[in-house]
Parts: C-alpha cells; sequence; structure tokens
C-alpha cells in the first residue's frame, strides 16, 4: 500500500483528496502547511507526495527541493492554479512528477498518482547524477567496459539512441549516465513510459493540448516534448506507440516542431531523444506493428544491454552495491555475503535481471538476522533446490549457417565446463579443493578456469 503526503493549505481539498486518495486504497496522511510536511516526511516518508505550489512560508518548490535532496525516488506531485502553470511548468523542469490545474478532474488526479506510486514502487524516481550514472555502470566485464566505452562516445552528441535489451538489465539508468554524460546535463531529462499511457491520450502526453481541445481540458498544458526543451526526452517502451501516433513522432524527429492537440501554432523543440524497448522492433515492422522510417530514425546509435546471465562476475560488485544501498534504506548492518551464497546468486540465470537481483536483495537484507547473508537467508531457487533453474548462458543452439561449426562447439564446450565447476562448487558448498577433487582436476586448474568463467574464489589459500 503506497503511503501518499497531501500538503495544502486549503482545508476543504485536503479533505477531498485525502478520502478520494483512501478509497482508492492508499494510505494518506496530510499537512496544512510545507513546514508540518517537510517535519512529517523527515519522521515517517512517504511514497508519493502532492503539494500545493503557493503556499505562507515554505511553498511547493521548497517542499521539492527538500525531498529531492533527501530521497530523489519519491514522486512529487504539483498541484497548482491557473495562473501559475509556468511555475509548474518550471517544478517540472527541476524534477518535479507531474503537475495538475485547479481545478481538477478526480479521473486525472487519481491517473497521475497511480502513475507516480508505481514508478515510487519500481524504483525509476530522479536519482541525483553522481549515483545514477554510477548506478547504471556498475561491473567489470568486458561487457560493462565495452558499454562505458560507447556511452563515453555517444553521451555528448545530438544524436538519437535505441537502447534494448531485456526487462530489468537497466535501459533506464544507461539513457540516464547519457544525459549526465552530455552539455545537456544541466537541463531537464523528462522520462516518459509508453506502456503506461492510454492510447487516446498518447498525443495529448507527448505534444501536449490547448484548453478545450477535449472534455476536461480547463486549461492549455505542455507535453513532455515542451517540457524536455534543450534537455533529453527518454522514451521507454517504444514499441508500445501506435502505429498512428508512430508517424506524428517521426515528424517530431525529422522537424524538430509539432503542435499542441486542439492548437494550430507549430512549437520548435531542441530536444535529444533516447527510446527503449525489450521488443524485437524489426519483428514489429514485419508484423506492420511499426513503422520502418521510424525505427531507421531512432536507430541511429544502438546499444544491447546484455542479460546478467551473461555477466555473471559482475553479480558480486551489484550485491555489495546493494548491500550497502539497503543497509542505508533499511537501517541494517549487513557487513557482507558468505562465498556459498555468492556462487549461487552466480550461478542463478536471474530472468529478471538487475531488477529481480535488487528486489531479492532487498527481501534478503531484510530478514537477515546474522552479521552477513548465508547460504539459508536466499529463496530456495537461488539455493539450488530441486526446482532451481539449470540455464547457463548460450542454450540456444546457433542455426547452420550464422556461425561456423568450430566456433558453435568451442561455445558448448564452455558452457559445459561451467556448468560442470557451478555444479561442483555447489554440492561442496564453494570449497574450491573439494570441487577440483570431485572434478578430478588440479585445484590451480579450477581457479584459472573460474576466473576464465567470472565465478569467485574467496576460499582461503592452502598451507
Amino acid at each position: 500500500m503506497s503511503r501518499i503526503l497531501v500538503v495544502d493549505d486549503e482545508a476543504n481539498l485536503r479533505k477531498v483528496l485525502a478520502a478520494m486518495l483512501r478509497k482508492d486504497g492508499y494510505e494518506v496522511t496530510v499537512a496544512e502547511n510545507g513546514e508540518v510536511a517537510l517535519a512529517e516526511f523527515e519522521k515517517n516518508g512517504a511514497d508519493v507526495i502532492i503539494s500545493d505550489l503557493v503556499m505562507p512560508k515554505v511553498g511547493g518548490m521548497e517542499i521539492l527541493a527538500k525531498v529531492r535532496a533527501a530521497r530523489p525516488d519519491v514522486p512529487v506531485i504539483i498541484i497548482t492554479a491557473h495562473g501559475t502553470v509556468d511555475s509548474a511548468v518550471e517544478a517540472i523542469k527541476l524534477g518535479a512528477f507531474d503537475y495538475i490545474t485547479k481545478p481538477f478532474e478526480h479521473a486525472e488526479i487519481r491517473s497521475v498518482v497511480a502513475k507516480a506510486a508505481r514508478t515510487q514502487e519500481a524504483n525509476l524516481g530522479h536519482v541525483p547524477p553522481e549515483g545514477r550514472a554510477r548506478q547504471s555502470l556498475i561491473g567489470a566485464s568486458p561487457l560493462m567496459a565495452e558499454l562505458s566505452k560507447i556511452i563515453d562516445k555517444v553521451a555528448d552528441t545530438p544524436s538519437t539512441v535505441l537502447i534494448t535489451g531485456e526487462s530489468g538489465t537497466g535501459k533506464e539508468l544507461v539513457a540516464t549516465a547519457l544525459h549526465d554524460g552530455s552539455s545537456r546535463r544541466d537541463k531537464p531529462l523528462i522520462k516518459i513510459n509508453c506502456a503506461a499511457i492510454p492510447k487516446d491520450l498518447m498525443e495529448s502526453e507527448l505534444f501536449g493540448y490547448e484548453r478545450g481541445a477535449f472534455t476536461g481540458a480547463v486549461t492549455s498544458k505542455p507535453g513532455r516534448f515542451e517540457l524536455a526543451d534543450a534537455g533529453t526526452l527518454f522514451l521507454d517502451e517504444i514499441g508500445e506507440v501506435p502505429v498512428e501516433m508512430q508517424v506524428k513522432l517521426l515528424r517530431v524527429l525529422q522537424e524538430s516542431e509539432f503542435e499542441r492537440v486542439g492548437g494550430i501554432k507549430t512549437t520548435r523543440v531542441d530536444v535529444r531523444l533516447i527510446a527503449a524497448t525489450n521488443r524485437d522492433l524489426e519483428k514489429e515492422i514485419d508484423a506492420g506493428r511499426f513503422r520502418k522510417d521510424l525505427y531507421y530514425r531512432l536507430n541511429v546509435v544502438p546499444i544491447h544491454l546484455a542479460p546478467l546471465r551473461d555477466r555473471n562476475s559482475d553479480v558480486p560488485l551489484l550485491v555489495r552495491h546493494f548491500i550497502e544501498k539497503y543497509n542505508k534504506r533499511l537501517n541494517k548492518k549487513i557487513e557482507g555475503i558468505s562465498n556459498d551464497a555468492m556462487i549461487r546468486l552466480q550461478a542463478y540465470p536471474w530472468p529478471g535481471n538487475i531488477r529481480e537481483l535488487e528486489n531479492l536483495m532487498e527481501r534478503v537484507l531484510l530478514f537477515a538476522d546474522g552479521p552477513r547473508i548465508e547460504l539459508g537467508d536466499l529463496p530456495e531457487p537461488v539455493r539450488g533446490g530441486v526446482h532451481a533453474p539449470t540455464h547457463v548462458p548460450g542454450d540456444a543452439v546457433p542455426q547452420p549457417g550464422e556461425k561456423p561449426l568450430k566456433d558453435v562447439l568451442k561455445e558448448k564446450q564452455a558452457e559445459i565446463e561451467k556448468s560442470f565447476i557451478v555444479q561442483a562448487l555447489q554440492r561442496t558448498d564453494g570449497n574450491v579443493t573439494r570441487a577440483a577433487k570431485l572434478l578430478q582436476i588440479s585445484r590451480k586448474s579450477l581457479q584459472t578456469k573460474m576466473k576464465e568463467f567470472g565465478l569467485r574464489d574467496e576460499s582461503p589459500p592452502e598451507d
């Protein structure tokens, strides 16, 4: 259940919002001014904050600044009267999640709050630049080293980037690192998840609308392209954009101009676009669901993110990062993780990728009682129980003609070797000496193979 903090100096508005949101299943706390709100937030926190923009002493902009400094993952929604829309737009550029103008429709604020709550739950909120770039690039594997090189090379260019990869591989974090590495870093980074927007609202979300353009449009509102002017716009799940909208999106990319819904004035913008998808857009093109011309316009700089199972040597670094992160957030003092537990984490295929690993680490730290994470603290599938997945990288066999036979055999031999080593380490609880005896090879040979396959050896050296 998400916790909502409502801040407004109008008692009636606080009462209406609280009743509506509680009816929707949220836990709601109200504050009659900014000072009370900040004290409440410091003491008990919140998942989403809804704040009036103009209030005596401490207004919405100051609340936004202090919340972003303390907890940048918490979405802040600004409520504003018609005459202060420009200030609300400025708040968006400074990191507010969205703004709503008075008088507002209940359906509108419910929709915005629901999106904010989902964003916070998925930990997709705003993160300080130095933290965002660092978190997105955790890893020392060759795949991550190559990704870092690409980001360094293309970050400070105007070129459109298309990021592909499975869900949970960190596409949004890479987009953030690209923005932070560019000369636009001090300008807005506006993010929008295309899959979360109803098709009939997509155009108004992207391009904005004029007053009276449709029922409920009681005032004009800029779209995401306007808010991202001079900065970066990140369109996540670009494959979900309806075909009819793709034509208008293509025009903006080519001409850097558009009209608001219901408007006749052409607006020009300077926006660097980054798009992401977990779909195969070439297959979507063949199926008639994605325009080929838009794909070519987006795919100027392609970046593919490898799944975590293909770079499991990065798991220890990620685990340490998440231990540090959730020690602070959960007020825990976990010192580290045992060798056998780390081996299981590296052997697990992580179908949900980094997002799954982070969620697991938060859960493990929450319930761990000892000074470090032990094998028994991990859930059964990860521990290597009877239901544990047995996937190793590269299970799909290439078709004839895709690779030379000798390369395929070499890859499969490496996969089998790794699988045997992982199983031997699991059976011996991570003891390298006993695993080497089980495999009938020397300890030194096993250590060499473990290094080759990115499997950690934290056992003490022999006397």
